[in-house]
Formats: C-alpha cells, sequence, structure tokens
C-alpha cells in the first residue's frame, strides 16, 4: 500500500502540474514571469520529492523482491531511471542554470518513466488481486 501512495503522490505530482496548475494560473491571467517563476520553483520542489518517494520505492521493492531485483526487474529500472532523471535535473539546475531545455527533458523523463511505472503490478502482488483473510 506505501508502494501505491508513493507512486500516485509523485507521478500524480509531476503531472498535475504541468498539465493542471500552470496552465490554470495562465487561464486566470497571471503574469507569464509569475507563472514560470512558480513553475521552476514547485518544479524543483516536486523533483526533490519525487526523488525521496523513488528511494522509498526501491526500498520496497528490495525488500519485497530481493536486491537482484533492482536492476532485472522493469520496476527495478524504471527506479533507477527515475533517479537518474532526478540528479540530472539538479545537475543541470546547478551548474548549468541557462540550460531549461535540458532540466525539461530530465523532468520528462522523469515523469514518462512515472506514467510507465503505474502500468507494472505492485511488488509482492505477483500481478494480481491480493484476497482478504479473515
Amino acid at each position: 500500500m506505501l508502494w501505491q501512495l508513493a507512486q500516485m503522490l509523485w507521478v500524480g505530482g509531476l503531472w498535475l502540474l504541468h498539465i493542471g496548475l500552470l496552465p490554470v494560473l495562465e487561464q486566470i491571467g497571471l503574469a507569464p514571469l509569475l507563472i514560470d517563476d512558480i513553475g521552476k520553483m514547485l518544479g524543483a520542489l516536486l523533483v526533490g520529492f519525487s526523488a525521496a518517494c523513488l528511494v522509498l520505492q526501491v526500498l520496497i521493492l528490495i525488500q519485497s523482491e530481493g536486491l537482484a531485483s533492482v536492476w532485472r526487474d522493469i520496476r527495478g529500472q524504471l527506479l533507477l531511471m527515475g533517479l537518474y532523471a532526478c540528479a540530472m535535473y539538479f545537475v543541470v539546475r546547478m551548474l548549468l542554470p541557462e540550460a531549461q531545455r535540458w532540466q525539461l527533458f530530465s523532468y520528462l523523463v522523469l515523469g514518462f518513466s512515472g506514467l510507465v511505472l503505474v502500468l507494472q503490478p505492485v511488488p509482492g502482488w505477483g500481478g494480481r488481486v491480493r484476497e482478504a483473510h479473515p
């Protein structure tokens, strides 16, 4: 259950920012520079939060499936790709702040790896729904 909660928070938050919040702020009529500043600030916060949730999901995957699953399982590979995208986002943000396209690319890699991860089964469930035990 913790896997699904963490996944919902970081994947949903990433997509909600760019598909929901920023377009609504634009429709309201806020100044474009203000919207850009809000997007940059919230984007960085969400990528940092995503990194924390990704680490939690890696630990859940290791506990459920073993350490080798991080490298061999598609879920582990997607989690590692997401962590790499978070790291690249902050490296580009710190070292090359004018390289906005690389930040956006890292953000999109993180978002799409999250979308593909949502389609994968929860670790420990084996792709089936658990039955309640009395």
